[in-house]
């Protein structure tokens, strides 16, 4: 009788273990860098801590308590004026994975090892660092490799160039970090480690569990290789926000995937802006686009939107960002689309890093050349932040920073003659109601007329393919869509005389910036 009790007494003090309800531990001041809390070093006071949904600030020692279940990550949410460590592959080391009894089992892709029984103390270490409220991170959409020859494509042809890059904060990937293949995704971490700077992450589509059956477990295999799926972090006076926005799989069908939010995630959301000021910028990131184009059939959940919205409405200065499209647009949303505020919200919807699914032609790089559907090269951004004001700069992968327009003309016209031929810029960067301007030779500056199309100079690419005589190597690009950034203009051809002209365009961005790009075309007396 005494065998059997102490043995449903370990049963229960075991099952007990398991079924802790509490975190505690300490947000502490790591002076030398070892990431162990030690005797001599202090707790950071105020310094907020999250399971995920709650979020709590630690007490004048740096303690803190959270409620768990048996399925948490809990992180420190950075704050200015500290840095986090990072491990050997440039990974902001913000978490703890509290799983007792691990990720489901029967996922084709591992999720993470039972954890057991939490620590007596889950601490977190912040080392002291000087921030300016004016810097630069790297932003990257959808690297997206499918093989490890694409992983090897996104290496030389993006990484390569940023290798040891100077004066920047920190880097962002926008989701799609493999394609499907999530054993992909330590090759992608080696890759991208390669920048040198602190390398943040979120989930996109390609990154799920496909295997699982609810939506808060199609993040197992991402958690386990990247932390949490929703989390925040201060720099400067900026706020980010890191919000997976896949439903997975669609409640509407149980298929697929839809965008939008768990009730969880914008709790999360809600408790942490509670603690934000709201002088801060806020940026939110996450995969899909909040753009809704149909009613019946929304690529977005209306509802969750309009929540994420009204969470925001206090909030003078924000900025959302997003990938998935591999296109580059500007999305603005105003009160008819359930924005609060006179200014409408600014979402930029990143091009991409592996462009067009990695297609096209090969370049001089020995990559494919991947220009997007819409006529945006493929490539990265640079988002600057000044106290609470930003830019985005757009820089295409292996080219010079100044090419931010693509020009399409005809490479001869007649002379005497009226042409229907027209000049095409394509302002990578651009959105409907910026100036874009045009003149061949000397003449006057005169505006062009915004229109979308598709950019008859990517269309020139696709053409080729369909074209050529023999297969080309590769893969032939996908087919042209509508740009959002196209302008076009006429040739006054008969006012020309014969010989070369030269085409000059003029573009002005929302943030100020002003680029030109210009190319040539010949004017000829037609045959007799």
């Amino acid at each position: 009788m005494k065998i059997l009790l102490s043995v449903l007494i370990g049963l229960f003090v075991g099952s007990e273990g398991f079924a802790q309800t509490k975190a505690k531990g300490y947000v502490f001041e790591d002076i030398n860098a070892n990431s162990k809390k030690e005797y001599k070093e202090k707790g950071i006071a105020g310094v907020a801590v999250s399971n995920g949904v709650n979020v709590v600030q630690t007490d004048s020692k740096g303690y803190y308590e959270l409620p768990v279940g048996k399925d948490n990550i809990l992180f420190v949410i950075k704050p200015t004026g500290y840095r986090v460590p990072v491990n050997a592959a440039n990974q902001p080391a913000f978490y703890y994975i509290h799983k007792p009894l691990g990720s489901p089992a029967g996922f084709k892709y591992k999720g993470s090892e039972p954890t057991g029984k939490l620590p007596k103390s889950v601490d977190f270490a912040l080392i002291p660092y000087e921030e300016s409220t004016k810097f630069t991170s790297l932003l990257f959409g959808d690297p997206q490799a499918y093989t490890l020859q694409e992983v090897d494509y996104f290496a030389k042809g993006v990484v390569a160039e940023l290798k040891g890059i100077k004066n920047i904060a920190f880097g962002l990937s926008l989701g799609d970090l493999v394609g499907d293949n999530l054993g992909l995704h330590s090759p992608y971490i080696k890759a991208v480690s390669e920048v040198g700077v602190p390398w943040y992450n979120l989930i996109g589509n390609h990154d799920m569990n496909y295997d699982a059956k609810t939506d808060s477990l199609s993040d197992e295999t991402y958690e386990r290789n990247f932390g949490p799926a929703n989390y925040s972090f201060n720099y400067g006076n900026a706020h980010f926000v890191v919000l997976d926005d896949i439903l997975y799989p669609d409640p509407r069908d149980g298929k697929s995937y839809w965008g939008g939010f768990r009730k969880d995630q914008l709790d999360f959301l809600e408790n942490d802006l509670k603690l934000v000021s709201k002088d801060k910028l806020v940026v939110l990131a996450f995969h899909i686009p909040l753009f809704i184009e149909e009613e019946e059939n929304s690529p977005f959940r209306k509802e969750d939107r309009q929540r994420f919205f009204d969470l925001l409405k206090d909030y003078p200065n924000t900025l959302s960002m997003s990938a998935h499209t591999h296109l580059q647009r500007h999305n603005f949303y105003g009160k008819a689309d359930g924005w609060h505020q006179e200014k409408p919200h600014h979402e930029y919807n990143a091009g991409t890093t592996s462009g067009d699914w990695y297609s096209g032609e090969f370049n001089e790089q020995g990559v494919p050349a991947s220009t997007m559907r819409d006529g945006t090269p493929k490539g990265y951004a640079f988002l600057t932040i000044d106290n609470n004001k930003y830019k985005i700069d757009y820089k295409v992968a292996g080219k010079s920073k100044e090419y931010q327009i693509e020009i399409f003309s005809p490479k001869v016209v007649a002379s005497g003659r009226n042409t229907s031929a027209q000049v095409f810029a394509n302002f990578f960067m651009g959105a409907e109601g910026d100036k874009v301007e045009y003149r061949i030779d000397d003449s006057k500056w005169s505006p062009m007329t915004y229109v979308e199309d598709a950019d008859p100079s990517y269309m020139t690419k696709v053409y080729k393919w369909d074209l050529a005589d023999q297969l080309l190597r590769g893969r032939r690009p996908s087919n042209g869509v509508e740009s959002t950034h196209l302008w076009r203009g006429s040739i006054p051809a008969r006012k020309l005389k014969a010989g070369t002209h030269k085409i000059q365009v003029r573009a002005t961005d929302m943030f100020g910036n002003v680029f030109t790009q210009e190319q040539s075309f010949n004017v000829e007396e037609p045959a007799k």
